[in-house]
């Protein structure tokens, strides 16, 4: 009588397992031991720090150029509180489920609601993508490098770190360069700002310079959509899964999604001070880019000040890239049943890393297209994020309540109660948009 055969494990599963078992070994006795927050820290960071994209670093330069610190600084804060309640439910789908957040809605909700996320996640990704490539461009444009030099060093880059087929080695070299989003604080140092000045900002909320105005309004939903986007719960969810993480890892995935939210916040906030000497100074910087922005900032912050805000509008765009398209891929793999893990061989994974590097590439080349309206694009691009939340959240809370996904880990009241919070604020600001453009005069 012959034996059964053997399961064959996917080299996915292996590599993920070897992760699994260096993070069992790292518990420690101890609420969080040191050496497993470090194994399981990444995710959260790269989420929030992929998000302070290169259209997010330029929205909030222009808050600072045109409304100053006192209304923006705790206004940023509070955005990024709902960006981690947000996130902290989908990496809870994630642990609690093992599947990617795709896989989820179209298993939960059918494949018309799937297939309204994935077109919703899909065009939103694609146009963010287009606008990280601006952002690419401007900033590396600032020291006379060719478009066309930017786009294909910025490709060559998100190859290198998809070639070692190992979702750890990606993460780490990642995450090095997310790191990077600190070039701010040196910036909004050499801008000489006052510090009783941002305490008094940040401890008493100060009123709105000319009251809420369309375009006040416009900027507004703009930084909203620079901290909350519907590609960040696919991406979230999909990390935890591909790193192999659990419930066991709960505590430690909520400090790095804290971690993540207080690194991104505290850059976002350092943009905002760096351009803020163009308010003080009355300098009209509605519509400038990047290289236009460090060139204004120059007599404030200096040569070498002006060099480190365009590098980190260039580095801003490069992260955003790898993570934006990853979540594509991500997306794009769990709902066509292909592989879609940073773990697969590349021979194992092609349509994988396919979606991946094509969807950059094609964005890519559309920034280098002769009068392409590329500027139109990057305020934009936030906007509509903040508009398309709105439906994801609805997806998330509700299977963040399904008993027979989540189990113990389901939502209790607080959550419900802050998750419909946010979902309610959203579709306020939804509508003030809305309002703001279809009667502007309400607003003057």
């Amino acid at each position: 009588m012959s034996e059964p055969p053997h399961a064959v494990l996917a080299p996915e599963d292996i590599q993920r397992a070897r992760d699994r078992q260096a993070i069992e070994q790292s518990r420690g006795r101890g609420f969080i031991g040191l050496r497993m927050l470090m194994l399981v820290l990444g995710p959260g960071v790269l989420v929030f720090l992929g998000e302070n994209d290169a259209p997010s670093m330029l929205s909030y330069a222009a808050t600072g150029a045109q409304f100053g610190i006192g209304f923006f600084l705790p206004f940023v804060l509070v955005t990024f509180a709902i960006a981690w309640v947000v996130q902290e439910m989908a990496a809870r789908v994630g642990l609690a489920t093992g599947q990617g957040h795709a896989q989820l809605i179209f298993a939960r909700f059918g494949r018309f609601w799937g297939g309204f996320a994935m077109l919703d996640l899909i065009a939103g990704n694609f146009l963010t993508l287009v606008t990280e490539f601006i952002g690419i461009r401007a900033g590396l444009g600032f020291f006379g490098v060719a478009p066309v030099v930017a786009v294909a060093g910025t490709l060559a880059v998100m190859a290198l770190a998809i070639s070692t087929a190992r979702y750890r080695r990606w993460e780490q070299m990642t995450l090095g360069l997310a790191l990077g989003n600190a070039i701010f604080l040196p910036v909004a140092l050499l801008a000489h700002p006052s510090l009783p000045a941002i305490g008094q900002a940040l401890l008493r909320w100060g009123p709105l310079p000319g009251g809420f105005k369309p375009s006040s309004v416009t900027l507004m939903i703009a930084d909203i959509g620079a901290t909350v986007t519907p590609w960040m719960l696919f991406f979230q969810q999909g990390a935890v899964t591909d790193k192999g993480l659990t419930l066991r890892d709960l505590p430690s995935v909520r400090l790095d999604i804290l971690i993540g939210s207080v690194l991104a916040a505290l850059f976002a906030m350092a943009a905002i001070v760096a351009t803020a000497p163009l308010f003080a100074h009355g300098i009209s910087a509605g519509n400038f880019q990047a290289a236009q922005f460090a060139e204004a900032l120059q007599p404030y912050v200096g040569p070498i000040g002006a060099s480190l805000f365009a590098l980190g509008i260039f580095e801003a765009g490069l992260v955003a890239a790898i993570t934006i398209a990853t979540a594509s891929a991500y997306a794009f793999g769990e709902v066509i049943g292909h592989a879609h893990s940073l773990n697969n061989r590349l021979r194992d994974g092609w349509l994988f890393y396919g979606v991946l590097l094509g969807s950059a590439v094609l964005a890519g080349l559309l920034t280098l297209l002769p009068g392409a309206p590329l500027e139109e694009i990057v305020i934009l691009v936030n906007v509509v994020a903040t508009l398309a939340m709105p439906p994801a959240l609805l997806f998330l809370l509700v299977m963040v309540n399904d008993r027979a996904l989540m189990g113990a880990a389901r939502n209790g009241v607080l959550g419900n109660v802050v998750g419909i919070g946010v979902t309610v604020f959203l579709i306020g600001c939804g509508l003030a948009f809305g309002a703001s453009v279809v009667a502007p005069s309400w607003f003057n």
